[in-house]
């Protein structure tokens, strides 16, 4: 008799976070805040597997939320969310270690997410003939959203992502206090990752 094949069933947490998706693509800014409390401190441990670099790693797990907003509607429903969710981080975390030139750890190892044990080498799921357009629209929209900026949090943000100045060095070059510093640019983020949800149907 042939053997019958196994049927995976999605887990709870699975079908849960695809309910999640489909309302935040609805216009639910509920369920990105939902998304963003389920997976930060799991990618914050991600990343800084990679990267290594602790004074970093925040401002990675942050951009790469802000990546997978932005990229939300290539986001394919056959596949677990969180799987690609890591893509997207791991990703991220690899560019900014190989632009630094930062010492590593191995990624060989299967990590660990909800859905159980994945491999960092995944197929590319989002992979699209017209990508490079894409890219080059996403790099549009987004200098747009930081042009749109209020001017104390447009300033802060050129500094930290365009001119790669570390927090102290923002803090010493506008005479402000660190935490004020730190608190610019979370709201500035807030704001850019706002201005490209609302912008999602051109990306």
């Amino acid at each position: 008799m042939p053997e019958k094949k196994t049927q995976t069933i999605p887990s709870e947490s699975a079908e849960q976070d695809k309910r999640c998706v489909a309302r935040a693509l609805a216009g639910d800014e509920t369920a990105y805040s939902e998304l963003l409390d389920k997976y930060r401190n799991a990618l914050h441990q991600h990343i800084r597997k990679i990267a290594r670099d602790r004074m970093e790693v925040d401002d990675l797990v942050q951009d790469s939320f802000v990546k997978a907003f932005a990229a939300l509607p290539s986001y394919s429903p056959e596949y677990a969310f969180s799987t690609w969710l890591y893509k997207i981080a791991t990703n991220h975390a690899i560019d900014y270690v190989r632009k630094k030139k930062l010492p590593t750890l191995s990624i060989d190892q299967p990590i660990k997410t909800d859905e159980g044990e994945m491999s960092v080498e995944l197929p590319d799921t989002t992979y699209r003939p017209d990508r490079h357009i894409v890219e080059d629209e996403r790099k549009t929209l987004i200098q747009e959203a930081i042009d749109a900026l209020p001017p104390k949090y447009h300033c802060v943000i050129v500094l930290r992502h365009q001119q790669e100045k570390s927090y102290e060095e923002i803090a010493q070059e506008l005479d402000l206090p660190l935490g004020t510093v730190k608190a610019h640019i979370f709201r500035a983020r807030e704001l850019l990752n706002k201005y490209l949800r609302d912008q999602r149907h051109l990306l």
